[in-house]
C-alpha cells in the first residue's frame, strides 16, 4: 500500500504531499468499460525528463537501537511469540494506513500480529520481522517526536520532485530510487540483453507493464524509461520504492520498543 501520508516521515511526506496535490486527473480515475467496471488509464506517454537527484537514507546507528534488532532477530529467529510482547510498548501501540486501526483495549502483540499476519502457516509474517529486524536506516516522525520509523525515505528536493511528477504526469508511486550508482539499463527484459545506458542516484521511472519474468531462474527486471526518454530494464534489487510500510520504535526507561506500524494487510 502506499506509505499513509499522516505517518510519512519527514522528507518523503512532503514530497508526496506536494506530488499528489498536482497529480493529474487522468493518473486518479479509470476508464468505463461496457457493462461497467473500470479500465486503468493508459500510460503517460515516455518522454524525456529531468533528472532529480537522490541522497539515501542513512543507517541509525544508535548503539542500543542496534543491539534491540540484535535482539528482534533472535526472537524471530524462534518465532518465540512470548518474547516479542515483551519488546513491543505496553500502551498505545498505533496502526496506521489512512487512519489508527490498533484496537486501544487489546494487547501490542495482537494489533502487530494482525498488522503483518504473524500467524500465516506460510510464516510470511516473521518473514517480515526478519526483514526489519535487518533494516539499518530509520528516521524520527515529525508529527511524533521521539517515535522511530524504519526503513527511513532517502532525501529528495521537494521542488524538483513536484516539477518530475508534474511534467511526465505520473504518480509519485511510479517512481524509485537506486540502492547505489552505475545502474545498468538493459535493451530487452533479460540480464544478459545489451546495456544501453547506465544511470546513477536519480529518480526512476517504473512502468506499469513490469512483470515477473516468464522463467523463473531469471532475475526479476523492471522495465523502466530513463531521463533521456529511453525504456530499457533493470535488476528489481536494484531500484528501492518510494514509500512503503513501516515499522516503527520508540525508547523508554526500559530501552527500545516496538510502538507501532504504518502499513499492513489491507482492511
Amino acid at each position: 500500500m502506499r506509505r499513509p501520508l499522516l505517518a510519512a516521515g519527514l522528507s518523503l511526506a512532503a514530497l508526496t504531499i506536494m506530488a499528489l496535490a498536482v497529480a493529474p486527473v487522468g493518473a486518479q480515475q479509470g476508464l468505463n468499460l461496457p457493462g461497467g467496471g473500470l479500465r486503468p488509464p493508459p500510460p503517460p506517454p515516455i518522454k524525456p525528463y529531468q533528472p532529480v537527484a537522490v541522497t539515501p537514507p542513512a543507517a541509525y546507528n544508535d548503539a542500543g537501537f542496534v543491539a534491540f534488532r540484535k535482539q528482534l532477530a533472535d526472537v524471530v529467529a524462534k518465532k518465540d511469540r512470548a518474547a516479542l510482547a515483551r519488546m513491543i510498548v505496553a500502551q498505545n501501540f498505533f496502526w496506521v494506513q489512512d487512519h489508527d486501526l490498533a484496537d486501544k483495549r487489546k494487547a501490542g502483540i495482537d494489533n502487530l500480529a494482525k498488522a503483518i499476519n504473524l500467524d500465516a502457516k506460510d510464516g510470511s509474517g516473521w518473514d517480515v520481522l526478519d526483514g526489519y529486524a535487518n533494516e539499518p536506516t530509520a528516521a524520527e516522525l515529525p508529527q511524533q517526536k521521539g517515535i522511530l520509523c524504519a526503513p527511513a525515505g532517502p532525501t529528495i528536493d521537494a521542488k524538483s520532485f513536484q516539477a518530475l511528477v508534474e511534467a511526465t504526469g505520473t504518480d509519485p508511486s511510479e517512481w524509485g530510487y537506486p540502492s547505489n550508482g552505475g545502474v545498468d539499463v538493459h535493451a530487452a527484459a533479460q540480464s544478459s540483453s545489451p546495456v544501453i545506458e547506465k544511470l546513477g542516484m536519480i529518480l526512476i521511472r517504473v512502468l506499469p507493464d513490469s512483470g515477473q519474468p516468464t522463467n523463473p531462474d531469471q532475475p526479476f527486471l523492471l522495465h523502466v524509461a530513463t531521463p533521456s526518454g529511453k525504456s530499457g530494464y533493470i535488476d528489481a534489487q536494484q531500484l528501492s520504492p518510494l514509500g512503503g510500510d513501516e515499522m516503527c520504535y520508540a525508547k523508554d526507561a526500559g530501552g527500545w520498543k516496538i510502538a507501532g506500524y504504518v502499513g499492513g494487510v489491507s482492511q
